[in-house]
């Protein structure tokens, strides 16, 4: 996405120009298939004959929709079958963040229960039903129970899925927002979804650019649980663990994971 402000929203270049933002997914090799961990921007977003996109959030995103850069075609991409993609988890129904579905209908598809409630309530341009209209194969999962991971709890594992990934429950930017966490073999990793967009958050003291900053308050569902969920973030990615945490949208954090396999 290239939203206008510039530095305002990534800290890099003019405060005229337009900003970097990605939407980072990550694929899980197991022994069950394939996983993604939130979808992106899908081929159907990507055709301005059937998008289902709201104009005004193109307007003021920016999006650049290429169907190379779909999870879709970077799974062929690295040689797989997206029929290999038999699990999707997603950290939340945001329109940039399960647009991929319908380009893995066959998939199960993992959310929060309280999340899929407010996306199929919701009136808002954040939700985009069309995304999921083909009719997903929902695992869905209450908040109320699961184990202590690191501090964080009523983390859970996922139907038909490794221990090895974990739901984890970061309410705030929407009603069931969660991160995604899975255990490589060699760390933990937590895809963190929108619980922060900007590296510097995890930092002490915390810095974020000011656009930035002003939109995750603007669209947070409950901003005092965000808040509140970044500050424990910041404690995980500071423990002698080295558990490596990444925001959706932090293009900084995307470069810096590119090429790498675990």
């Amino acid at each position: 996405m290239r939203p206008l402000g510039g530095r305002f929203i990534d800290g890099r270049g003019s405060v005229l120009g337009r900003a970097r933002m990605v939407c980072h997914c990550l694929l899980v090799e197991t022994e069950r298939g394939l996983v993604l961990v939130d979808s992106g921007f899908g081929s159907a977003d990507a055709d301005p004959a059937q998008t289902s996109l709201p104009a005004p959030f193109r307007m003021l995103m920016h999006p650049l929709l290429d169907p190379a850069s779909t999870a879709l075609a970077q799974v062929k991409a690295l040689g797989h079958d997206p029929a290999d993609v038999r699990h999707v988890v997603l950290t939340h129904l945001d329109l940039d963040h399960a647009g991929g579905l319908r380009d893995f209908p066959q998939a199960k598809v993992h959310v929060h229960a309280p999340e899929l409630r407010a996306a199929t309530e919701a009136s808002d341009m954040r939700y985009r039903a069309s995304q999921w209209a083909h009719g997903p194969d929902w695992a869905t999962y209450e908040g109320a129970s699961g184990q202590d991971w690191f501090g964080f709890e009523a983390v859970r594992d996922l139907d038909g899925l490794p221990e090895e990934i974990l739901l984890v429950p970061l309410g705030g930017h929407t009603t069931g927002h969660v991160g995604v966490a899975v255990d490589t073999g060699s760390g933990w990793l937590l895809h963190a979804g929108d619980a922060f967009f900007s590296g510097g958050e995890l930092a002490r003291p915390p810095h974020c650019p000011p656009g930035l900053r002003a939109f995750q308050r603007v669209m947070a569902a409950d901003d005092r649980a965000r808040r509140h969920n970044q500050e424990r973030l910041r404690e995980l990615a500071a423990r002698p663990e080295g558990i490596d945490v990444f925001a959706a949208h932090d293009p900084a954090a995307l470069d810096r994971h590119a090429g790498k396999t675990a």
